[in-house]
C-alpha cells in the first residue's frame, strides 16, 4: 500500500506541476495588461517597461516559472501584486473558510444520500418514486435560485439566520453554524441529488445479484443483507461520485460566497482573476491540484478499505 500511495503522491506533484505551467502560460501574454492596470490610466509605455522589469515579468517566461516553482517547493508563494500580502497565507485562510463550508455539506449529503437511496432501492414503490422526483428536482433547480428563495424565506422573512456574512468558527462556533446555514442548504440540494440516485441504482443491481438472494437463503435479515453486504459493495462507484460532488462543490461554493458576502477560496480566486493577480492566481491553481489529489488518494484508500476486491494496492 505504501507503494501505491507514494505512486500516487508522485503522479500528483506531477499534476500539480504541468497544470501550473499551463496555467503560467496562459497568463504570461496578459502580462502588460496586468501590469497597466496596476499602474491606472494614462499609463505609458515607458512606465509600464519600467515596473514590468521592476516586477520580474520582463524575463522569459519559463524562466519566470521556473523561479516560482523553485520558492514553491520551498513554501514561498510570493506575494500579491496588488495588496501585498503573502500568497500561501491569504489562500490558506480563504481556502479554509470554503472547506468550512463544503466539509459540512458533504458530510450532510453522504448521511441524507445514503438514507435516501438506500430506502428507494430496498423498498421501493412510494418510497423510490419520491426520491427519484425529488432527485430530478435538486439536479433541475440551480443553486442561485436555491439560496436566493432560502436568503428571502429564512432571513428577510422570518428573520431566522443572516442573509449575509461569516463567523469563523474558532471566534463563535453559534454564529459559525447560523451563518453557513444557508449556504450549506443552498449547496447541499444539488450534492445530494447526484449522490442519492448513485447509491440508488449500485444498490439496486447489488441487491439483484446471486449473492444477495443466497444470504437471504440462509436466514439472514434484509436490514443485515442491505446494510453489511450490500451496501459496502455499493461503496466504490458512490465514493467515485462523492469524490466528484466535492470538486462540484468548491466550484458550486463561488455562487454561493458570492451571494451571501463570504470571504471564501472561490470568491477570492474570481477577485484575483479579474485583476490578474499571478501571484494569487497560481497559488490557487496550486492549492486547488493539491486538494483534489488528496481527495480521490483519500477516496481511493477507504474504497479499498471497505471493498477488499477493489483493492489496487
Amino acid at each position: 500500500m505504501l507503494l501505491y500511495v507514494i505512486r500516487r503522491l508522485v503522479s500528483g506533484l506531477v499534476l500539480a506541476v504541468l497544470v501550473t505551467l499551463i496555467t503560467f502560460l496562459l497568463l504570461a501574454p496578459s502580462f502588460d495588461g496586468i501590469v497597466s492596470n496596476r499602474i491606472g490610466i494614462g499609463v505609458t509605455s515607458e512606465a509600464v517597461r519600467a515596473l514590468k522589469a521592476d516586477m520580474g515579468l520582463d524575463r522569459p517566461v519559463l524562466v519566470q516559472y521556473l523561479d516560482w516553482l523553485s520558492d514553491a517547493v520551498r513554501g514561498d508563494l510570493g506575494v500579491s501584486f496588488f495588496s501585498g500580502e503573502a500568497v500561501g497565507h491569504t489562500v490558506g485562510q480563504h481556502l479554509g473558510v470554503t472547506l468550512s463550508i463544503v466539509v459540512v455539506t458533504l458530510l450532510l449529503t453522504v448521511a441524507v444520500s445514503v438514507t435516501l437511496g438506500v430506502l428507494a432501492a430496498s423498498r421501493g414503490g412510494a418510497v423510490d418514486r419520491i426520491t427519484q422526483a425529488a432527485s430530478l428536482t435538486g439536479h433541475l433547480v440551480p443553486n442561485l435560485l436555491i439560496a436566493i428563495a432560502l436568503v428571502y424565506l429564512l432571513a428577510i422573512r422570518l428573520k431566522l439566520l443572516p442573509a449575509t456574512g461569516f463567523t469563523p468558527v474558532t471566534e463563535d462556533p453559534a454564529a459559525w453554524a447560523r451563518s453557513i446555514t444557508i449556504p450549506v442548504i443552498a449547496l447541499l440540494v444539488a450534492s445530494v441529488a447526484g449522490l442519492t440516485a448513485q447509491v440508488r441504482g449500485t444498490m439496486i443491481d447489488e441487491l439483484r445479484k446471486d449473492y444477495v438472494r443466497t444470504l437471504r437463503t440462509r436466514g439472514i435479515s434484509t436490514r443485515a443483507v442491505v446494510l453489511r453486504h450490500a451496501l459496502r459493495n455499493a461503496a466504490g462507484p458512490a465514493l467515485t461520485v462523492l469524490s466528484f460532488e466535492f470538486v462540484a462543490l468548491l466550484g458550486g461554493a463561488l455562487i454561493v460566497e458570492k451571494v451571501f458576502a463570504i470571504p471564501g477560496f472561490g470568491s477570492y480566486a474570481f477577485d484575483a482573476s479579474l485583476q490578474g493577480d499571478v501571484p494569487v492566481i497560481m497559488g490557487i491553481t496550486l492549492f486547488a491540484v493539491l486538494l483534489v489529489v488528496t481527495i480521490n488518494l483519500a477516496v481511493d484508500l477507504v474504497n479499498g478499505w471497505l471493498n477488499p476486491k477493489a483493492r489496487i494496492f
